[in-house]
């Protein structure tokens, strides 16, 4: 970790890309040696196969269809790496054919790495004895495999993990640059403070209880605002305003603990809810509930602080003798052209820029 640390810090975001193709390269490589070889070794006691239950329907089950689209749909619009790179693309073709390529490949890696669950019970190594959680299925199958698989298995993990991180550090040295500083503070200081950031976001990995359970936190919170995010995003709701962003956001938090309040008939679990203390296998609706009353409630708040603040400007304007301007469009800037850069494969004249707000956005 200190040493890919050294390498993002010195190249930035041009090493980022390239050690992303290459780690990309090898994990392609390593699951086509995985599959291959657990595929072999690996010996299913047909009479388990039906005696799991794996195959059938649960409630669960059918929770987690609209539970992680949601949570993992958000929680992306987070991501900065995401976004660094859509910035980055050449194209929209190039951006499209990207994601495309990139959508097949992680659907592929995430099947074959979700069926080591149900291996690992129809070779009989899970649950155990004792019963181990469901989340280390995979290394409890991994056991019972020779150590040169072990060895292919712990390359391509390591792979994924660094090809994550580094896209993280970038981000958040864009992030901290662009953002934080408006590019008036040195490159160099950024990714100083970036490698400052890593030695206590080290030491909060290795104490916390649970890393799954702050993925939860994370993707409820996304739930929450999210949606009434993405509302401001389109140009027709011109005059959705920062107020909703936030009390949506806010509000829809709130939606959760007042779920979790009725539902547990008991405030201090309703707010261990916010905290998805006992994740998502609690075999009831509370996580459901959770991640519906989050983007609702959102919604519901953000809606209502619209109202809100639309009742206050017009009693203002009325009481100032002001004319009422909250639905106003606002000025917009006429497109320019300005000359693309020439390429070697590349030459498409003049790029029509679209328009774009003369004023930044407002808050109220």
């Amino acid at each position: 970790m200190s040493h890919l640390t050294s390498c993002l810090a010195l190249g930035g975001f041009r090493i980022s890309i390239i050690t992303d193709n290459i780690q990309g390269a090898m994990v392609v490589g390593l699951i086509m040696i995985g599959v291959i070889t657990v595929g072999v070794e690996t010996h299913i006691d047909r009479s388990l196969v039906e005696a799991s239950g794996l195959l059938e329907s649960s409630l669960l089950g059918w929770q987690l269809i609209y539970i992680l689209p949601v949570a993992i749909l958000t929680n992306d619009f987070f991501i900065s790496g995401f976004w660094m790179r859509t910035f980055a693309s050449k194209t929209d073709k190039d951006l499209v054919v990207g994601t495309s390529i990139a959508t097949v490949i992680v659907t592929c890696i995430l099947t074959l790495v979700g069926a080591t669950g149900l291996l690992a019970a129809w070779t009989g190594v899970w649950p155990g004895d004792p019963p181990q959680d469901g989340s280390i299925a995979f290394f409890l199958l991994l056991e019972n495999l020779p150590a040169w698989v072990i060895g292919f298995v712990l390359v391509m993990t390591v792979s994924l993990s660094t090809a994550a991180f580094d896209s993280l550090q970038s981000a958040m040295v864009s992030t901290g640059s662009n953002d934080l500083f408006r590019n008036k503070l040195n490159f160099w200081w950024i990714r100083f403070a970036v490698v400052l950031i890593i030695f206590p976001v080290v030491v909060v990995a290795l104490k916390s209880p649970s890393v799954l359970q702050i993925f939860l936190i994370s993707d409820l919170v996304s739930a929450s605002s999210i949606p009434v995010l993405v509302i401001g995003l389109n140009s027709t709701c011109y005059w959705w305003r920062g107020f909703e962003v936030v009390i949506g956001g806010l509000g829809g938090l709130l939606t959760v603990f007042i779920f979790g309040t009725i539902y547990y008939h008991n405030a201090q679990d309703g707010a261990n809810l916010m905290l998805l203390e006992n994740g998502l296998y609690a075999q009831d609706w509370s996580a459901f509930g959770a991640f519906v009353a989050a983007p609702v409630g959102g919604l519901l708040w953000g809606f209502g602080a619209f109202a809100l603040r639309i009742g206050c400007q017009w009693i203002l304007a009325k009481f100032r003798g002001h004319r009422f301007d909250s639905f106003d469009r606002p000025t917009l800037v006429a497109p320019s052209s300005v000359r693309q850069e020439e390429s070697l494969d590349d030459d498409s004249g003049p790029v029509t820029h679209p328009e774009t707000l003369a004023t930044n956005g407002k808050f109220f």
